[in-house]
């Protein structure tokens, strides 16, 4: 069986101890990253659902919020109400704290009846991977709807 020089000086291993331990790293790396994806996540939710006690308190007036179809292919109703997150419309909290995401692939029928979007882990940065300045962090996002909300 070939030999290959191992990840510690000194040892040698065979392709099959190279290839699980590759496999080992890649399943450790991947925990780790669904670990702070996780964390994130927690972290976002708290922020969402302080903000929404926040400005039910301070009596921002929710929106009815809608639905985008991909590519601009029309809107449609939900049944929430909440805040818009993104100038874009495309992100939103509920007044229940909750995170939507409001695009989604729209049928006719959907457009003129209505869809309810279900909740979606938050993330911390909204649109983190977009073009350049199309990400905001969730926090300047909450900012900007209630200037001061979080030094009551």
């Amino acid at each position: 069986m070939p030999t290959r020089a191992g990840t510690y000086p000194g040892a040698v291993s065979t392709e099959q101890d190279w290839a699980r331990q590759r496999r080992e790293a890649a399943a450790e790396h991947e925990r780790r990253l669904a670990n702070r994806k996780a964390s994130e996540s927690s972290r976002a939710q708290r922020l969402l659902e302080e903000f929404a006690d926040a400005a039910g308190r301070a009596g921002l007036a929710p929106q009815a919020l809608e639905v985008k179809g991909y590519g601009g292919r029309g809107k449609a109703r939900t049944p929430l109400r909440g805040w818009y997150l993104r100038n874009d419309g495309t992100a939103a909290v509920g007044t229940d704290g909750a995170f939507y995401v409001l695009t989604a692939p729209l049928s006719p029928w959907e457009r003129l009846r209505g869809v309810t979007p279900t909740p979606k882990d938050p993330p911390l940065v909204l649109g983190a991977g977009g073009k350049d300045g199309e990400s905001i962090d969730l926090p300047v996002a909450l900012e900007r709807l209630l200037p001061g909300w979080r030094d009551e």
